[in-house]
């Protein structure tokens, strides 16, 4: 098997920084894969990013280091299963909102005795070599999203699923559920009592907490109790940097920002 950076993280108590992947494109997932992150995670939900395009942008990610992750479409067997049989070393899972929902989540990433995934691991085989079935239900990492009010009610329920690794707060999604506008609404007192309950839980339960957040923010998230978080995306590192490159070009100061998500 090849490292794995994200877990290598998790393993010595440290905070894994990670980057998301909406473009669908190989060269720039390698560009991004090179850049030394923990883990690149192609998104197939909110991301233009059919399969297709997915099983290439998980081999331009292999020429870097970091740990190749996949955000599936929804919490669906068949789709978690050809994604790791792409090359994904973890699964995010998109609004999971109850512990029969965790389950299933696990159930898809892991093989017999552990879960019912399916062997037929035709390119990640070649990818992380002949042992991979001996460590493949250790290795991949099960990532259900917290993103609802329903989630953080059923939160202990969730966590306590084994096999779940980590999860991952989506920002949004869990703002609009709390009757705030989409985003981060860090000093929001209903948010910040929201992602504090998140982070504790993880901790109770032996889980890693992670986050969909920004550059800005990533540092506040840490001391939160967070170990996972997403810093940027390449669209949102793309337009800042042609922005900032057109302000530049015109004698302009360049933008202060307070941690934008899109």
């Amino acid at each position: 098997m090849r490292s794995n950076p994200m877990r290598e993280r998790w393993a010595a108590g440290e905070t894994a920084v990670g980057a998301w992947l909406t473009i669908p494109n190989a060269f720039s997932a390698e560009v991004v894969a090179r850049c030394d992150f923990d883990y690149v995670c192609v998104d197939t939900q909110h991301g233009f990013n059919d399969h297709d395009e997915t099983w290439k942008m998980l081999q331009a990610i292999n020429l870097g280091s970091a740990t190749p992750l996949v955000r599936v479409l929804q919490n669906d067997a068949g789709l978690i299963g050809k994604s790791l049989d792409a090359g994904a070393r973890g699964i995010v899972v998109p609004m999971v909102n109850t512990r029969a929902q965790a389950e299933a989540a696990v159930e898809a990433c892991r093989y017999a005795p552990d879960g019912s995934r399916s062997y037929g691991p035709a390119r990640v085989l070649r990818q992380e070599g002949p042992d991979y079935y001996a460590h493949a239900n250790t290795d991949v990492a099960v990532i259900p999203m917290i993103e609802t009010a329903q989630a953080i009610e059923n939160l202990d329920d969730i966590l306590s699923v084994p096999g779940v690794d980590a999860a991952y707060v989506g920002p949004s999604d869990l703002s609009l559920t709390l009757g705030l506008p989409p985003g981060n609404n860090d000093g929001k007192e209903v948010f910040d009592e929201a992602l504090a309950t998140i982070a504790a839980g993880c901790a109770r339960h032996g889980v890693v907490a992670g986050c969909h957040t920004s550059a800005e923010l990533c540092q506040r998230r840490i001391r939160q109790g967070f170990g996972m978080v997403t810093a940027t995306s390449d669209l949102v590192s793309l337009t800042r940097a042609l922005d900032d490159e057109l302000r530049r070009a015109r004698g302009e100061d360049p933008v202060v920002r307070s941690g934008s998500l899109y």
